[in-house]
């Protein structure tokens, strides 16, 4: 029997860039379906966008068959283009500049490992609607804490 495959659909964003951000997660697997989402006061897009895909491979909790959709090419080109390279030269771009968001790249490049990964990219704000409801949910997220809410993550099960 072949095993299932475990859908993850990140996103994250940020209002001003740098700003206040939050990052969403949109897990399936065998038709049962969990939200993840977090809120950082100051950060950036690129950040958020890979904290949501850091994020949802932490929470599998065995290693797994995963396809990772996102709206973010620099998540996708990171992981399937980027990383190997940057890694061979010390963390430095092709350039020679020291790579961005390190930290977060260094985790989850260390967490991808566990786990047979497919990145995919999506069009963001195209009508794909997992990629509408995980950005309509980060967007909640940076209302809420906006509106004094004090929670900095959460999940929950639909």
């Amino acid at each position: 029997m072949p095993e299932k495959i475990i859908e993850l659909f990140t996103d994250g964003g940020c209002r001003g860039n740098p700003g206040i951000g939050a990052w969403g997660v949109w897990l399936r697997l065998a038709g049962q379906e969990r939200v993840l989402w977090g809120f950082v006061p100051e950060t950036t897009n690129n950040r958020m966008e890979l904290t949501a895909a850091l994020r949802g491979l932490e929470a599998l909790k065995r290693p797994s068959a995963v396809r990772v959709i996102s709206d973010s090419r620099y998540l996708r080109d990171g992981m399937t283009q980027w990383l190997a390279g940057w890694q061979r030269r010390g963390w430095r771009t092709a350039g020679g500049d020291a790579v961005k968001n390190r930290d977060i790249w260094e985790l989850l490049a260390a967490v991808a490992a566990r786990h047979q990964v497919q990145w995919e990219w999506v069009r963001g704000h195209s009508g794909h609607i997992e990629n509408e409801r995980v950005d309509a949910l980060l967007n909640r997220v940076m209302d809420q804490y906006a509106a004094g809410g004090q929670a900095r993550e959460g999940e929950g099960w639909l």
